[in-house]
């Protein structure tokens, strides 16, 4: 986690002012995805019940803009916001999906050029194609729509592109695969910011995961599960009852009365992980969660959250978050 995401966590602790985050919109904007960021934002508080963001809605022109649906926004604030972001969002448009490609207008390309430095920049969906053209992905690691990955690889060969992945943040520079995983992106941005605490609770409030990992793929064909057919969420209810202590495949499969090998299957295709590695993911939101939240020990945490030994924590933390126990707890503890 870098210096800018420490300095923001605890500045917005100490009571400083909020995070703002201005939205880029522009003509035939996707509603979806334009409300997404005022729904996810807007709905983080600290501990005290303060709003940690200021969420503003500005385009490269004020006034009436045409959305992906029967109605139009009239947006306030011109391109004079972006110079005060500390994130900048842009969302996908309607003419993103079209066939043939298009510079960008030069009213964009200025609006663009005030973002200030060190702003933290994101896109959702095809909002990548502002991104790349502005050449702010350039040699950067991206992700788009997959219905529009080829036509972008064809005309950004410079960007490294991944198609299977939610979302991707290479050093600040944010790109999502579609509408949904917008939201996974935005949660992913409060975690850094705030911590998993935070995160988690607005991810309660919408009634979303708390936790889709970016490297989850985006697309995938598999057969939906046949509905006569248990679900593995007995398993998962007991496993989160039992992280604590070391479970078994075989442990696992005994909840849903089943072989290893049919629950392995019906598990990726219910949650589009497989076992392990859903459990690490659990335990390393637990870890989290109890670093933010209690004054256990390191090695408490680590016991608690079903790691076994500090020593292991740290190696998943750090591969997970690229922080130790102790430098998460330093970042994202309240007063």
């Amino acid at each position: 986690m870098d210096n800018m995401c420490e300095d923001r966590a605890m500045a917005a602790f100490a009571g400083d002012a909020r995070h703002r985050v201005a939205i880029l919109a522009r003509d035939k904007v996707l509603s979806f995805e334009l409300s997404i960021v005022h729904r996810i934002f807007g709905q983080a508080r600290s501990a005290a019940g303060a709003a940690l963001y200021e969420v503003v809605t500005c385009a490269p022109e004020p006034g009436d803009i045409h959305t992906d649906a029967d109605f139009t926004v009239t947006v306030a604030h011109g391109p004079e916001a972006l110079a005060e972001a500390d994130t900048v969002i842009v969302p996908a448009s309607v003419d993103d999906f079209e066939p043939r490609s298009r510079p960008l207008e030069p009213s964009l390309t200025a609006a663009l050029a005030r973002i200030r430095p060190g702003a933290r920049i994101a896109s959702i969906c095809t909002g990548s194609f502002v991104l790349a053209a502005a050449g702010l992905l350039t040699g950067r690691r991206a992700t788009t729509h997959w219905r529009s990955s080829a036509r972008f690889q064809e005309r950004f060969p410079d960007v490294l592109f991944d198609l299977d992945v939610l979302y991707t943040d290479d050093d600040g520079v944010l790109t999502s695969a579609g509408g949904a995983s917008g939201i996974d992106l935005c949660l992913h941005m409060i975690r850094t910011d705030y911590g998993a605490a935070v995160a988690n609770d607005v991810a309660r409030g919408s009634v979303v995961p708390p936790h889709r990992e970016g490297g989850q793929a985006q697309y995938v064909r598999r057969p939906m599960p046949d509905p006569r057919i248990s679900s593995t969420s007995k398993a998962r209810r007991w496993a989160l009852a039992n992280l604590h202590r070391p479970i078994t495949l075989r442990e696992l499969a005994a909840q849903e009365s089943t072989s290893t090998r049919t629950f392995t299957r019906r598990f990726r295709e219910e949650i589009g992980t497989s076992p392990g590695r859903w459990l690490t993911q659990q335990r390393i939101e637990r870890a989290c969660s109890l670093l933010e939240r209690t004054d256990l020990s390191i090695d408490e945490v680590a016991v608690t959250a079903g790691f076994g030994t500090a020593g292991s924590m740290r190696l998943h933390l750090q591969a997970e978050l690229g922080v130790s126990p102790s430098a998460y707890r330093a970042t994202f503890r309240g007063p």
